[in-house]
């Protein structure tokens, strides 16, 4: 890590959701969402990373169950980056 990495706060920010993107605690939560980090977080300005941040401040069952489609999306996390992800497609094979 060089120190121009440890002096930008979005990328500090970024690394630290990827982390938590990718250690959820289940495993189908672990994949898609430590894919659609990896594929995106880069990319994302300081109010997608809140709203990543909020939807990630979730407990892996809810996340799930919106992911899957077994329930459907608050308003209140319904999000561009919640309906970004909601699109997201990964490729198990």
């Amino acid at each position: 890590m060089s120190a121009s990495d440890t002096d930008n706060p979005l990328e500090n920010r970024r690394k630290r959701l990827l982390y938590q993107s990718l250690y959820r605690g289940n495993k189908e939560n672990d994949i898609i969402l430590g894919r659609f980090a990896r594929a995106h977080l880069g990319s994302f300005n300081a109010a997608e990373l809140d709203q990543y941040e909020k939807l990630l401040a979730n407990g892996d069952n809810d996340i799930f169950d919106w992911l899957s489609g077994r329930a459907e999306v608050p308003a209140e996390e319904n999000s561009p980056v919640v309906r970004r992800l909601l699109r997201f497609r990964v490729d198990l094979a």
